[in-house]
């Protein structure tokens, strides 16, 4: 039956154009965790720790499988008949529309801690070497002589983000004035030299193709970036404000029921919050909650002020109605060059 399901999952999997790390048919069982572009490293790493610790503690060996793409594209697989166990997304908007078809519980956001989202992070700017442009904040980056690189908000959770924390910048720098905060937001978006459709295609672009001065994503994937490249060669700015950008995780309750794989799901989810996943999110530059483990990376997150969407713009809901959708705030200020 498992081996059965295996190739049907990925079948499908080719077929909604989602990639899948190579099946471990030898387990009875196993779950397949539906992620955001970024984070495969991340997962690889964990995967084996999970993997071990069910083993010690049931006596089972189990596999696990990954798929990854953007954010909201991996929803739409679901909702297209991709059979995830577990979801593990970047943005809340992409969980709830599972909720919404009925395939997440309902209050899936209290039915673990922090509303759901076992790790956090924020926005952030890799410059290149000395930081030649002297980009500190948010305002820098409308200059003349600035120009940047970040996912497209109609694409990516990440751009949505950074557009976000752009904005909420703006409310707050300009107190509210909704003239001034379209102007700042129609040139901050003049000066984005690449818009990639996803987080690893604006990493291209910056580092491998040389485009910007500044590429825009998740302080984790800068961090990650810069130690990948060459931390002689890069520096990591973490703006004075920016937002609070959380990663919620939700068991596909039909998906792990026809599975068989409910008690190994929900296992998956909240062992994201043990100490041992916790020390390894913020070993991939990931802020997290358990205290020790904020003790003892301290160092390694600067202070800032975090935004929440909700405090920005009302809710997820809103932000996605007035400024992503068809014809809403985003298109209007690119068409208003």
């Amino acid at each position: 039956m498992h081996l059965l399901s295996t190739v049907r999952r990925t079948a499908l999997a080719v077929a909604l154009g989602v990639s899948l790390a190579t099946p471990a048919l030898a387990a009875e069982r196993e779950i397949l965790n539906s992620s955001y572009d970024i984070a495969r490293e991340l997962f690889s790493a964990i995967n084996p720790e999970f993997r071990d610790w069910w083993q010690a503690e049931q006596g089972e060996e189990i596999a696990i499988q990954q798929s990854h793409g953007g954010s909201s594209a991996q929803a739409r697989a679901i909702l297209q008949g991709l059979r995830a166990d577990v979801v593990t997304y970047n943005q809340v908007t992409d969980v709830q529309v599972l909720a919404d078809a009925g395939l997440v519980a309902g209050d899936w956001q209290e039915l673990l801690p922090n509303n759901a989202s076992p790790y956090y992070s924020t926005t952030a700017f890799l410059v290149r070497k000395d930081n030649p442009k002297g980009i500190e904040s948010w305002d820098d980056l409308v200059r003349e002589d600035v120009r940047m690189v970040f996912p497209n908000p109609k694409t990516s959770g990440n751009g949505r983000y950074t557009y976000l924390a752009a904005w909420g910048f703006a409310q707050q720098h300009f107190d509210g004035d909704e003239e001034q905060i379209h102007d700042f937001m129609r040139t901050f978006l003049r000066n984005v030299a690449v818009f990639d459709t996803g987080g690893r295609g604006a990493t291209t672009t910056f580092i491998e193709r040389g485009i910007g001065d500044v590429l825009i994503s998740f302080e984790s994937e800068v961090n990650n970036i810069r130690g990948e490249y060459g931390r002689d060669d890069y520096e990591v700015i973490v703006p004075p404000v920016s937002i609070l950008a959380e990663f919620p995780v939700a068991v596909v309750e039909p998906n792990a029921e026809r599975n068989g794989t409910q008690d190994l799901a929900q296992a998956y989810v909240e062992y994201l919050y043990s100490e041992e996943a916790q020390r390894m999110l913020a070993g991939f530059n990931y802020r997290v909650h358990h205290e020790a483990v904020v003790e003892e990376f301290a160092d390694q997150f600067p202070e800032t002020d975090l935004l929440r969407v909700e405090d920005i713009v009302g809710s997820w809901e809103q932000a996605m109605d007035e400024h992503f959708a068809g014809g809403a705030l985003l298109d209007q200020l690119q068409r208003r060059r």
